[in-house]
């Protein structure tokens, strides 16, 4: 007892002494200033207390899920990779001498809804970033023999991800749920579309002049900086970026009727592997089901939940059974995942999480749970916010899903009003045998 005393002590030392003290209101402990620019960029500032230290983030709200053209898909992951093959003023290695020079961290990623790029350095760096950031971001330029190159490293990034067992049952489950929108596939794209982009390079323009405009964009810069400097530099070097006028349409997913099962025999030993996914709605910051969903991840597959504790530890029967939902734009999956020992506990398994499920339905959770994890949730999320890198890729992630930073605190304001009785008609209401998609994965045919 002592012990924990002194562990929790120590965690909520070390939690006040990198945030101010968290208001009942304001989940986010820190001023953001926004400038939207003449030009549609919007240019936003946290300043934290990371003294002579800048993170900064180009939200390109622009991901697989815009790939709407068939026999296209993809192009949101290959600009991820081309963004890096310079310009005219400076080439691939002089911008990455530059960086070099200034000490920085830089990398990029690519998901289903947006693409960021993002650069840690010192914060006296700050016109230089956004001299190189804006200049690539504008000027972009590449051969065919460019293209052709990154091209060819795309697919070899997708036969890669293709050894990994859980990265193609989620391209399966995402085949088998989504019919007509573009969450069908993975962010890498098809295999058949990634075999043909060598011959896209035409249409790899119009994606770039599609999308790379500063309506699609957001500057996030989090750490030690002025925000009128920042909007100064901003005006400098990005000024003259010119608007776009493309706007796109994203198909609408029908409402699925029955369940959807699909079986990967794996061609090499490996555990047997279960994926369930269900469908639930898109990210809204003011639908009460959005919080309830994340607690149900938690009351189901935190480490000292029932099930968790049953197959993990008790009866060992899996090696990871995890879950929960995903923020998206658009209606997604709750996905749950599990691996499994020995093959013929697979039906077992997949029964037991089942059974969690209806026992969420029809019991209501008891209120001291509810409230340790909405505190739990509300606190680990705080003390995620460690460092400038974190607070500008937690700000650009909620910028990227409705274009408002303050959506996350949005959000924590309805976690605080879930109750019991939601729990049981959010589980009630998404979790049926209609809405859901079963993958599993064995080297050899499950009975």
């Amino acid at each position: 007892m002592l012990y924990r005393l002194l562990a929790a002590s120590l965690v909520l030392i070390i939690l006040f002494s990198i945030i101010p003290a968290l208001s009942n209101d304001a989940v986010f402990p820190f001023p953001v200033h926004k400038t939207t620019l003449d030009n549609g960029l919007t240019v936003v500032s946290i300043p934290y207390d990371s003294p002579g230290i800048i993170a900064y983030y180009t939200v390109v709200r622009t991901g697989s899920r815009n790939e709407v053209e068939e026999g296209l898909s993809g192009f949101a992951h290959f600009f991820e990779h081309m963004m890096f093959r310079g310009t005219d003023q400076y080439s691939t290695d002089d911008y990455n001498e530059v960086l070099k020079r200034l000490g920085a961290d830089h990398n990029a990623f690519t998901t289903d809804d947006w693409t960021g790029y993002h650069i840690v350095a010192s914060a006296d760096a700050l016109e230089k970033i956004v001299e190189i950031e804006s200049d690539r971001f504008q000027h972009l330029k590449y051969s065919v023999e460019d293209f052709k190159t990154e091209a060819g490293a795309i697919l070899g990034e997708y036969n890669m991800n293709a050894a990994n067992p859980i990265r193609q049952m989620f391209e399966r489950i995402r085949e088998m749920a989504f019919t007509d929108h573009t969450y069908g596939h993975t962010t890498l794209g098809y295999l058949e579309d990634i075999k043909d982009m060598p011959n896209q390079f035409d249409y790899s323009l119009t994606f770039f002049d599609r999308y790379y405009r500063p309506e699609y964009c957001t500057v996030v810069v989090a750490g030690d900086l002025k925000h009128d400097r920042l909007v100064e530099l901003a005006k400098k070097y990005y000024g003259k970026w010119e608007p776009g006028t493309w706007t796109v349409e994203i198909p609408e997913e029908p409402p699925q009727t029955e369940e959807k099962r699909s079986h990967i025999n794996w061609g090499s030993a490996t555990l047997p592997h279960l994926m369930i996914g269900y469908k639930v709605p898109e990210f809204d910051e003011t639908n009460i089901d959005i919080p309830a969903l994340n607690i149900i991840g938690q009351l189901l597959f935190a480490q000292n939940a029932p099930l968790y504790q049953e197959l993990v530890l008790d009866k060992q029967l899996v090696d990871f059974v995890t879950g929960g939902y995903a923020d998206r734009r658009d209606p997604y999956l709750f996905t749950i995942m599990s691996r499994i020992k020995n093959v013929g506990d697979v039906e077992r398994v997949q029964q037991k999480i089942y059974d969690a499920i209806e026992d969420l339905k029809t019991n209501p959770v008891p209120q001291e749970r509810l409230d340790e994890i909405k505190s739990y949730l509300r606190y680990s999320f705080a003390m995620s916010l460690s460092n400038a890198s974190s607070v500008a890729r937690t700000v650009s992630h909620y910028i990227q899903l409705t274009g408002d930073y303050n959506t996350l605190n949005k959000l924590y304001e309805l976690y605080d009003q879930v109750a019991p009785a939601d729990i049981q008609r959010v589980a009630q209401k998404y979790f049926t045998t209609e809405t859901r998609s079963v993958v599993t994965l064995a080297q050899e045919a499950l009975q």
